[in-house]
């Protein structure tokens, strides 16, 4: 789950990472009456889960409340690479010396956590790995030790900051990585970490991601959650504890047991749509190795739900899910959906009781369900019958 600036510096704070206050409103309005409390200048910024807000036009300073009022209606509304801005953070404006650059990430190809930092900061990190890529320090960050004092020193010296600063840039750096250890985060990055003009370190905006898969430790982090900022279908597959994820600009609904055979899916099926007008997957959803009847039910209604889906691919190896409880599962849906379910099936099944699962499908006799054998054969299938659904609508 990714957060917002606010809610990042929120938990920066409450791990004593010095921040500078703030207040998040959703009208201009508000934000002129927080302005006039903070008094002097203040910077009014777009909360979106995005970067390239400040070349946007979602960062804007403001001198004085009525400033804030009109920079705020400027911002709210405003679309940032697809993201509408709902809300804006107020907040002091900072007399800035110096930036820095500071994270924690978890490094999936070396199976370990690593620590970036860089005297350059307050621009995409992107751009200063690609054009001064010895500005940006790497240090690996083991698991079993996480970050001490001289852990954190090595880091500081590894980014070469300078004398002045180092000893608080290192103090920062302990207190970053217990949010990152502490709140279960696979990402915490701040961007600008500054220097202002009285030498304090400040953490001038930051970015959190934190671990879905550790949410049960942190019952607090639910209330963190947008659901204005998430596609109801994955928040509906999330209720029913499904692995989906909404792919852009799709039509061939996919639904398999097992990531990988999912991921395979995905790509037969990109494959096989180039031979029909360009037809490509439209979701990923693994309804997992032991899923049931009703899991599979419950898979089927959320990609039919899906007003972009115009056929749908259900390709199950059967091991553990047996392909006569997928088939159950598939007619039982198909039913409860009646009239709503208007897209045609392709359905491949193979392995443990496919002879059962088949025969279950083929005495339903269902009119949108078709049975092909081979998953390549089955790709086909789901994207030509996309591309004639398509053409009937166009």
């Amino acid at each position: 789950m990714d957060l917002y600036e606010y809610q990042a510096k929120d938990l920066f704070g409450a791990h004593g990472i010095p921040v500078l206050p703030g207040h998040v409103v959703t009208t201009s309005a508000q934000a002129q009456a927080v302005a006039a409390e903070l008094g002097g200048a203040v910077v009014i910024k777009a909360q979106v889960k995005t970067g390239g807000r400040g070349k946007a036009g979602g960062v804007q300073l403001a001198r004085d409340p009525d400033e804030a009022q009109r920079k705020a209606a400027a911002i709210l509304g405003m679309d940032i690479k697809g993201h509408t801005v709902h809300r804006v953070l107020v907040t002091p404006a900072c007399d800035i010396a110096e930036e820095y650059y500071l994270s924690f990430v978890l490094d999936r190809t070396q199976r370990t956590f690593l620590a970036m930092a860089s005297v350059q900061g307050g621009m995409e990190i992107e751009e200063v790995a690609a054009t001064a890529p010895e500005a940006l320090a790497k240090v690996p960050v083991d698991p079993r030790f996480g970050v001490d004092a001289a852990k954190a020193a090595e880091i500081v010296a590894a980014a070469a900051f300078p004398p002045q600063v180092a000893q608080a840039v290192a103090d920062t750096t302990l207190k970053l990585w217990d949010v990152f250890a502490a709140e279960d985060a696979t990402l915490v990055e701040v961007n600008p970490l500054v220097r202002d003009t009285q030498g304090s370190i400040i953490a001038l905006d930051g970015k959190v991601t934190l671990d879905d898969n550790a949410a049960f430790r942190h019952p607090a982090h639910a209330a963190l959650a947008d659901p204005s900022g998430q596609d109801p279908l994955e928040t509906a597959a999330r209720a029913r504890h499904l692995n989906y994820v909404k792919l852009a600009n799709g039509q061939v609904g996919i639904i398999g047991n097992g990531a990988g055979l999912v991921m395979s899916t995905l790509d037969v099926v990109a494959a096989a749509g180039q031979a029909h007008g360009g037809m490509r997957p439209a979701n990923f959803l693994d309804i997992g190795g032991g899923a049931n009847a009703q899991v599979m039910a419950d898979g089927l209604e959320i990609v039919l739900g899906d007003p972009d889906v115009l056929s749908v691919f259900v390709n199950v190896f059967g091991g553990i899910t047996a392909c006569d409880q997928v088939a159950t599962g598939i007619v039982q849906a198909l039913d409860m959906l009646g009239a709503a379910a208007a897209k045609p099936l392709v359905v491949r099944l193979d392995g443990n009781n496919v002879a059962e699962g088949r025969r279950i499908l083929a005495r339903a006799a269902h009119p949108l369900v078709t049975m092909v054998d081979t998953m390549d054969a089955a790709a086909d299938k789901a994207a030509e019958l996309a591309a004639v659904t398509f053409a009937k609508g166009a």
